[in-house]
């Protein structure tokens, strides 16, 4: 308005053919274009969290509620908000519906489908007894089920905090983008005020011609357009949003194919691993073992009672292996065709060991009580040739377990346990106070894909280790089978660690991939801890990435989609340099001595909004990103999985 009665006020001083300038558009497209790129600009960060949106979604709005009677008998129905929902509350579930929360079937059976939380595509048949996630859904049949966990700590609470988390994170090479940025303003604020100096004071020295000056305008202001169009077209938030938008699209989409991955700093060092090493049990196999074999050594005590003292001594354990000899035991019962005790549940029950001594990477001591024994004895129909009168100690482990506790193991025994560990198969020794009773060999067959797994990766430049507290022979079988060579057998969960650390010394990045509490420790020391979501919630814990699914295909999709968002987060750095590196010279007037092309302010602001929007887009791109296929030859190595290539 100023400017308008200026020059009206003063017009008889011009020439006849001159003409006033407005900058009226100037103003309102300039703002026009900022706020229409911090529009876009918002809309399509608020796509980058999406996944986190579809898994709130996923959880239904009611549920169920079964009221039984005394005989286990449906004698009320309810339909109630899955906010009402408490831990042990009996719930129906109908076919095509939202499981609510998380349980355990307790009658029916049916389909499940789990891909919205493991990725997993085929539905997985559900039984009862067996455990289902909140948020998944039924597909055929109905079942009831008892609520285990609600609210917070289900697994679809943790899965959506997990990711959140791992959103705000910042990554490492975020670092650098705030050094550069809290220098960039400064910086373009003085390239604004040189430009501006250097255009009119290079004009009331003559260096270029006044016909150069627009008509309408003065020399200052000429000079003042070019200072204010780069401090416009400067643009800091490109590189502020390279790292962010990147890692938010990364996570999501993780999290949509089963891999959560807990801050922006683990997804940094995963894309440099340079050798992973396996767990055994659990990982590299399927982590139910069953004992095959058996060599009965005691004089006087009979196959039953060695495997009910065994049991009852693994019973205190969660070990698969303890797991695989109280099932031996229940099975020895069963085709003696004698009487087995249970507990509430319905499980065999043995009487509960005193003074118990888990040693990890050893086995287990502990002590049990005579009469205890002698009634679980009767209890089975079995005559107890130990003194009730007397407590009995018992060991069961490795070698270096009866080493420590001074037994010896005779050569036909030791023999035999080499003949079964030569076929992968461990050999647990049993011990009754002081003398050698048994061994069991038991065998935990591998996981389908695990031999081509350890192939991609070893193709993708990756050394692949394992570390086992099995024997030597045992782990060394194992890792002929699958194609790893560096073998650490017999290695206690500290010594896990310290393999961790001497590999760290010759690589770049070390990643642990583990399932169990003795994997804790190593997966904390290694630079990338990965667990497996089957595993122990400690080890969960311990890790910076977790496979919802107990699949080893899912170790390739978590370095690839690692390296995926960081090459995706280099595109975006070297866009925003570029843009700045190209526009700021522009709108400075570098182009106008030989074009006479300048870049107005309200351009300057169309193409720093852009800017910015780009930068998101790109990081948008990341949506379209496909799990790799083991089937796809990778640098000439042909590794197509071995249960496909039958087809």
């Amino acid at each position: 308005l100023l400017s308008v009665i200026y020059h009206a006020l003063q017009s008889h001083q011009y020439r006849k053919d001159y003409e006033a300038t407005d900058f009226f558009e100037t103003g309102a497209t300039l703002i026009t274009f900022i706020c229409l790129g911090k529009y876009l600009e918002t809309s399509a960060k608020a796509k980058t969290s999406n996944a986190i949106s579809k898994l709130m979604q996923l959880t239904p709005d009611t549920a169920i509620l079964v009221e039984l009677d005394k005989d286990g008998k449906v004698r009320e129905e309810q339909e109630i908000l899955t906010t009402l929902i408490h831990t042990g509350d009996h719930l129906k579930v109908l076919p095509g519906a939202k499981i609510p929360t998380d349980g355990t079937v307790t009658g029916g059976s049916s389909y499940v489908d789990e891909s919205m939380i493991t990725g997993e595509s085929i539905p997985v048949l559900k039984c009862e007894g067996d455990p289902v996630i909140g948020g998944t859904v039924n597909k055929a049949g109905l079942f009831h089920m008892k609520a285990t966990k609600i609210g917070s700590d289900t697994a679809l609470a943790q899965i959506i905090k997990m990711v959140e988390r791992a959103q705000m994170s910042k990554a490492p090479v975020q670092r650098y983008a705030d050094r550069i940025s809290s220098y960039f303003v400064p910086i373009v604020v003085i390239l604004s005020i040189v430009t501006f100096f250097a255009w009119y004071i290079s004009g009331s020295c003559g260096i270029y011609p006044s016909q150069w000056v627009p008509q309408g305008h003065n020399l200052f202001l000429f000079s003042l357009t070019f200072g204010i169009s780069v401090v416009v077209v400067a643009c800091p938030c490109a590189l502020g949003l390279a790292t962010p938008t990147a890692i938010m699209v990364g996570t999501g989409v993780g999290a949509t194919n089963g891999v959560l991955i807990k801050g922006g700093d683990a997804l940094e060092k995963a894309c440099h691993i340079s050798c992973l090493v396996f767990d055994k049990t659990g990982t590299l196999t399927v982590g139910l073992p069953t004992v095959v074999n058996t060599f009965h050594l005691h004089p006087s005590l009979s196959k039953e009672e060695c495997a009910v003292l065994a049991a009852t001594v693994e019973s205190s354990s969660e070990h698969p292996l303890a797991k695989a000899i109280v099932k031996h035991a229940c099975e020895v019962l069963s085709e003696s065709g004698l009487p087995m005790s249970e507990d509430p549940d319905g499980q065999t029950a043995f009487q509960t060991p005193e003074d118990v001594d888990i040693q990890p990477g050893f086995g287990i001591i502990c002590r049990v009580s005579g009469s205890s024994h002698a009634q679980s004895m009767r209890a089975h129909n079995l005559a107890s040739e130990l003194r009730s009168t007397q407590d009995i100690r018992v060991c069961i482990g490795n070698r270096k377990l009866m080493q420590q506790e001074g037994l010896s193991v005779a050569e036909s025994t030791d023999i035999w346990m080499k003949s079964e560990e030569e076929q992968g198969r461990t050999a647990v020794v049993f011990a009754v106070d002081g003398t050698v009773a048994g061994v069991f060999a038991i065998a935990d067959p591998l996981k389908p894909e695990a031999s081509d797994v350890v192939s991609y990766l070893q193709g993708m430049g990756i050394t692949c280790a394992m570390a086992s507290g099995d024997n030597w022979r045992t782990a060394s079988a194992i890792g002929r089978q699958v194609g790893i060579l560096d073998i650490h057998a017999g290695v206690s969960p500290g010594e896990k660690v310290d393999v961790i650390k001497e590999l760290q010394r010759d690589n770049v990045s070390v990643g642990m991939i583990g399932d169990g509490v003795n994997d804790s420790p190593a997966l904390v020391a290694a630079d990338v801890g990965i667990a497996l979501g089957s595993g122990t919630d400690i080890a969960v814990e311990a890790a910076d990435y977790v496979l919802m699914r107990d699949n080893l295909e899912d170790v390739v999709m978590a370095i690839d989609l690692s390296q995926a968002t960081m090459q995706r987060i280099k595109y975006n750095y070297v866009w925003a340099m570029v843009y700045n590196l190209i526009c700021i010279p522009l709108a400075a007037g570098a182009l106008y001595p030989s074009t006479h092309v300048q870049l107005p302010p309200w351009v300057a602001g169309g193409a720093m909004a852009l800017s910015s929007v780009s930068v998101v887009v790109s990081s948008l791109l990341l949506h379209s990103y496909k799990r790799p296929s083991l089937g796809i030859p990778l640098r000439g190595i042909n590794v197509a999985p071995s249960y496909l290539k039958n087809f």
